[in-house]
C-alpha cells in the first residue's frame, strides 16, 4: 500500500473533495484524505493523506497557512470573493496611497476576530453557513479568533476606473478567511471591498514550488514512481515536538503504553502533540499529556501496531 502525504497543486474549479475523488480513482486506494479545504476558484497547495498519512490528517490540518491574495476596493460582493454579485458599490476618487495602506495591513497583525462569511462550510445548529445563504438567510455568526502572523503588499497599488487593486501576501493561523480580511481591511481604509484572487502557496512547511498537478500524478503512477513522490510521515510531523525512545519502548509504544513524562515535556498544555519516534528515524505515534495522572503521557494516535506494518 502507498503512504505518505500528495502535496497536491488543486487546480481553479474543484473542490477539495473532488481532489480526493481523483486521486483516490489514480492510485487506487481508498485510504485518501485531504487537510483542509480549498474553495472552487483557489488554487494551491492541498496536501492529501494517503494510506497510513490518513491518521495524522488532523495534524497537518492545524498547520498554519500561506496565501498570495489580490484586493479589489470599490465594491464588495455576497461571497466576499470575485465569485459573488455586488452588493455594494463605492467608487474610489482619489487614489489610497501606498502609505496608508501599509499602515492598514499592518494593524491586523497578531490575534484578530473574524465573523466567518456566510458563504463558508462553518457549521452553525447543525448546518453549514453556506447552506443557510442559499435559501437567502442571514444567521448571526460568533467572532473567533485567528493569528496573522505576517501581511504585507507585494505589488504596486493600482487605481483604475474608481477601483484599487494590489496584491499582498499573509501568512496565518488555520481558520482564517482571507476573504474575509480583504474585506475588513477595505473597511479599515472606509470602502466596501473583496478578494479577487487567492493563491495559497504554502501548508506548514510545505510549499506550492513542491507540489504536482493530477496529471503529472497520474503519469507519474503509470510509471510507477508514486513512492518517491510523496513526503513521509515523518517530515509532515516536523512541526511537532520530537521524542527519541529505544527499541524497548517503542513496542510498548505501539500497544499503547502510558509513558512516564520526560522532563523536557513537562510545560506541554492539555492540545499540544509529540511525534514519538524510533531510533532509526520512524515515527510511530503520537502522543499527549494525560488528562487526569500528573507527569504521564498518553497515546494520542498510533500509527503502527507493530513492527512489520
Amino acid at each position: 500500500m502507498v503512504n505518505g502525504v500528495l502535496l497536491l497543486h488543486k487546480e481553479k474549479g474543484m473542490t477539495s473533495h473532488d481532489c480526493v475523488f481523483k486521486v483516490r480513482k489514480i492510485l487506487r486506494t481508498k485510504k485518501v484524505g485531504h487537510t483542509g479545504t480549498l474553495d472552487p476558484e483557489v488554487t494551491g497547495v492541498l496536501p492529501i493523506c494517503i494510506g497510513r498519512a490518513t491518521k495524522i490528517v488532523e495534524y497537518l490540518t492545524d498547520k498554519s497557512k500561506t496565501y498570495d491574495a489580490e484586493i479589489t476596493i470599490g465594491f464588495s460582493t455576497t461571497t466576499e470573493d470575485q465569485t459573488g454579485e455586488i452588493v455594494e458599490e463605492r467608487k474610489v476618487k482619489n487614489p489610497i496611497s501606498e502609505a496608508e495602506i501599509d499602515a492598514a495591513l499592518t494593524q491586523f497583525e497578531g490575534t484578530i476576530e473574524q465573523i466567518p462569511p456566510m458563504f463558508s462550510a462553518v457549521k452553525i445548529g447543525g448546518k453549514k453557513l453556506y447552506e443557510y445563504a442559499r435559501e437567502g438567510i442571514e444567521i448571526e455568526r460568533p467572532a473567533r479568533k485567528v493569528t496573522i502572523h505576517r501581511i504585507e503588499r507585494t505589488t504596486p497599488v493600482i487605481f483604475k476606473e474608481g477601483n484599487v487593486t494590489f496584491r499582498f501576501t499573509v501568512h496565518c493561523s488555520k481558520g482564517t478567511y482571507v476573504r474575509t480580511l480583504a474585506v475588513d481591511l477595505g473597511k479599515k481604509l472606509g470602502f466596501p471591498a473583496h478578494m479577487s484572487h487567492l493563491i495559497r502557496t504554502g501548508s506548514g512547511d510545505f510549499t506550492l514550488a513542491e507540489c504536482i498537478t493530477l496529471d503529472e500524478l497520474s503519469q507519474l503512477s503509470d510509471e510507477g514512481m508514486i513512492e518517491e513522490t510523496l513526503v513521509p510521515i515523518e517530515r509532515a510531523l516536523n512541526h511537532l515536538p520530537k521524542w527519541e525512545i529505544s527499541d524497548t519502548l517503542a513496542s510498548k509504544v505501539e500497544n499503547g503504553a502510558v509513558l512516564p513524562m520526560p522532563d523536557e515535556f513537562a510545560h506541554l498544555a492539555e492540545e499540544d502533540r509529540v511525534a514519538v519516534f524510533t531510533s532509526s528515524g520512524r515515527c510511530i505515534a503520537i502522543y499527549m499529556k494525560h488528562p487526569t495522572k500528573e507527569k504521564l503521557m498518553k497515546p494520542a494516535k498510533i500509527l503502527f501496531q507493530d513492527k512489520q506494518s
